[in-house]
């Protein structure tokens, strides 16, 4: 609420005037009653000043102007008041929700990939809305209910201190009523709001992979745990309105109950003369008015209820440690200052939350320009180390420096400003092609864009979409073929002029030729840039400077190709595997 509490002040401010304005209109049930249909003399305490007609009309007539310009100023207020508060809830809704978009992205990856995509967006969409919601259901709705709760109870204990007391024991039950029922119906509402981001995560899943789904005949297998899942949000939302209704029954029985005591204590004192006509219909309007807060408050609570699961799961998310941040006084780096330079020593990686090692003590000097190819079984490793030498993770143990200096002590935002990645699982967004080329550089020209296209020799098929560089590709490219997809990455790696490339099966899905105008395009470009290549043809990376063999997360082999393929070990034997499978 910092930065609103002015606008909240205004908004409770103009809603207590509205407030109390509206308590004088039921007054008016007395005077129209006693003094005017009932001709009883005004009490001594009228100020002599104050205009009084002679006649009954129009006494009438100025109670029914004086009623009317009451309500008609409420109301302005009050519709004045609300209009501020809707403003405030606004503003807090897109500022918790911007700080729980920017603190989900920044989670670690690991996490994000355990976070379904479909739960998360429900999340930022729902549940981070709740905050603004309990701007109503917090403050603004309590306030006004209690404000006029307080008033009427005034004016009741002016009119007759028993009906106050009579009205004041409908408070405590009203209270702990209210307690249980929020006891018994806020799990619900929990898991019900769980449930619903579940069906969110599962829908968009299904439609996601929905060639899978097809390519298997699964449509009618999905659309039956659909079902289940749906019925299931439906027993949690029926049992959460069964108990809801519970408590409405409980009120429609009590509000008559107590309200027929009363007037039957009222009607009685009318006819003992100890009260007047008006008395009692003032009383029983203001009672009207006292139940009304309390109904606000119970309805209140429902809604509250319902914030508040969503509100923890809000908490819960924020409080969850944000990825890799650069240490306090970390040092800024200048691109046109780094050499590319890249030392591991000793460095040991387990991922979060398991014990076994998948990077176990490598030692490796890279040299400026120096381009290393990273091979070894599925699982040896590769991705692993490339995601430590791109700091999405930081090892267990020992260091990773650059030019020298520990990766931890350099901003990390700089830092992945000199890195170009392009991996296996290429993803584009919702875009045109330019769009997506440039989301290395948002300030890129036009011509620095088809620049890099060229390069990566993607420009011919951009040429002939529809639109060339201006064609919507749809979401994650759905409109590109895996090989147009896979040179649009590269284009966009290529614009970010990196100082630092890591190709992770980056040409898994061209075709030969493709592949081969692919190569010579990187190979002109990582000639004076530091490159760390994982490939699984083999025969891709014959002119990498120097050869990594991984398993078991160790190095096993380092070399040359031909060095290797002279040490008859495992990178001879994966060689003369793939040759084998390629000429089958």
């Amino acid at each position: 609420m910092r930065g609103h509490r002015g606008a909240v002040a205004f908004a409770l401010g103009t809603l207590t005037i509205g407030t109390l304005l509206r308590l004088i209109p039921p007054a008016a049930t007395k005077v129209v009653i006693d003094y005017v249909l009932l001709a009883r003399p005004l009490p001594e305490s009228v100020p002599g000043w104050v205009p009084i007609p002679s006649s009954s009309l129009g006494k009438l007539a100025g109670v029914v102007a004086v009623v009317f310009g009451v309500s008609v100023l409420g109301a302005l207020l009050g519709v004045w008041g609300r209009w501020r508060a809707t403003v405030v809830a606004k503003q807090l809704q897109v500022r918790v929700r911007r700080r729980v978009f920017e603190h989900a992205s920044r989670l670690p990856l690991h996490r994000i990939s355990q976070l379904k995509s479909g739960g998360l967006s429900s999340l930022i969409r729902d549940d981070a809305g709740a905050p603004g919601e309990m701007v109503f259901n917090m403050v603004y709705n309590p306030w006004r209910a209690v404000t006029q709760l307080a008033g009427g109870l005034v004016i009741l204990a002016w009119v007759d201190w028993r009906f106050l007391l009579g009205a004041i024991g409908l408070v405590p039950m009203a209270y702990w009523a209210d307690r249980l029922w929020n006891v018994v119906l806020r799990p619900i509402h929990r898991r019900a709001r769980r449930q619903r981001q579940e069906i969110d995560a599962k829908s968009t899943e299904t439609f996601g992979g929905m060639r899978v789904v097809r390519a298997f005949g699964r449509q009618k297998t999905e659309a039956t745990r659909f079902v289940l899942e749906s019925h299931l949000l439906t027993r949690l939302e029926m049992l959460g309105w069964y108990r809801a209704r519970a408590f409405d029954l409980f009120w429609d029985l009590l509000m008559p109950t107590a309200s027929g005591a009363l007037l039957l204590y009222g009607g009685w004192q009318v006819l003992r003369g100890e009260l007047s006509p008006g008395d009692l219909m003032m009383f029983l309007v203001y009672l009207a008015m006292l139940l009304e807060p309390i109904a606000v408050l119970a309805a209140n609570m429902t809604a509250l209820q319902n914030n508040l699961s969503g509100f923890d799961r809000v908490l819960d998310l924020l409080a969850e440690p944000e990825e890799l941040a650069s240490h306090p006084g970390a040092i800024p780096v200048r691109k046109h200052r780094v050499a590319g330079r890249i030392t591991l020593d000793g460095v040991r990686f387990a991922y979060p939350g398991h014990d076994q090692e998948v990077i176990r003590g490598i030692d490796l000097d890279v040299e400026p320009g120096e381009t290393i190819a990273l091979v070894g079984r599925s699982g040896a490793g590769k991705t692993t180390l490339c995601n430590l030498i791109a700091r999405f993770y930081d090892p267990t143990a020992g260091s990773i420096r650059l030019d020298g200096r520990d990766l931890r002590e350099i901003d990390l935002q700089c830092y992945r400003r000199l890195l170009g990645i392009v991996e296996q699982d290429v993803f584009l967004f919702d875009g045109t092609v330019a769009e997506n080329i440039a989301y290395s550089d948002r300030r890129a020209s036009r011509e620095q864009i088809e620049e890099a296209a060229r390069a990566a020799n993607a420009a011919a098929f951009i040429e002939a979409l529809p639109d060339g560089y201006d064609t919507l590709i749809g979401e994650r490219g759905v409109r590109l073929s895996g090989g147009q997809r896979q040179r649009l990455a590269i284009a966009r790696a290529i614009l970010a002029d990196p100082v630092i490339f890591i190709l992770d099966e980056a040409t898994s899905n061209l075709d030969s030729e493709s592949e081969r105008l692919i190569q010579r395009a990187l190979a002109d470009l990582m000639r004076d840039r530091t490159s760390f290549v994982i490939a699984h043809r083999l025969s891709t990376i014959r002119e990498a400077d120097r050869i990594l063999v991984l398993e078991g997360g160790e190095v096993v082999e380092a070399g040359g190709h031909d060095e290797l393929i002279e040490r008859s070990g495992l990178y001879r034997d994966m060689v003369e595997l793939q040759r084998l499978e390629e000429g089958l």
